[in-house]
This record gives C-alpha cells, structure tokens and sequence, in this order.
C-alpha cells in the first residue's frame, strides 16, 4: 500500500525523466513495477511519475544499494514505513492527550528503532515518511 498526499499523486515526468531524476535505468522501474514496488500514473501507454513517485524510488534505490536488501525485503520494509506514516496521519488528527499522543509517537519511533537494528544500522539516510534525506 503506498502512502500519497493529495495533490502528490499527479503525474508529472515520464520514464525516461523518472529515470534521470533517480540515477535509475528505465528498466529498473518497469522492474519495481512489476514487483508492485510503485504504481505511476498512466496517461495512455505513458508512465507518468509524480513526486511523491521520484521519492519513493529513491528510497527504494537506497535499500537496495546502501542497506542491500532484494526486492522481497524492499516491499516488507515499504510496507512498514507506509503503516508507520499512516498511524502518524492518524494520530496528529485524532481527539488525544497530548501526553497520550506524545506516548503512541514515542513507541513509533521505538519501533522505527528496532527496524534500523533489525536492518544492522544501515538505514541513515531514511526518512520515516519514505522520502530519501540526501
């Protein structure tokens, strides 16, 4: 399930931008669409990437090449850090204590914690929002 902000979701570059914009061949994303990684827009038989498309390939180029996980891992991993942004979502909306809230946020960030030992340390550099901080 991939997390889009309204107004994020518009395709706005083709592949072969995608693919500049990335450091990645135009291959490589046919690859990760395939596998169900990213879902671009189509504008007939154009992929049409949007922003929030570019960041999450680059967050994918990221576990791929510093923190070497395979595609398999790649997804479980996309997986946590959209549930994670979506309890986020959830909780900055929702009627709680602060103390309350400030709690929950805290055992999120616990959990992205255990996440980066289960991963050896090698995920400096990712965004918990799933965005690449380059």
């Amino acid at each position: 399930m991939m997390v889009q902000e309204p107004g994020q979701n518009s395709g706005v570059y083709v592949m072969r931008v995608a693919a500049m914009l990335t450091g990645m061949h135009p291959q490589t994303l046919r690859k990760y669409e395939r596998a169900g990684l990213i879902e671009p827009t189509r504008n007939k038989n154009l992929r049409m990437y949007s922003e929030k498309d570019i960041a999450r390939l680059k967050t994918i180029k990221h576990l791929v090449e510093k923190v070497g996980l395979n595609i398999a891992g790649v997804k479980i991993t996309l997986a946590i850090l959209d549930t994670v942004e979506v309890i986020r979502r959830q909780l900055a909306t929702c009627d709680l204590a602060h103390e309350k809230r400030k709690q929950l946020l805290q055992a999120l960030d616990d959990g992205i914690g255990s996440l980066r030992v289960v991963l050896g340390g090698r995920m400096e550099g990712l965004a918990v929002d799933g965005a690449v901080a380059v």
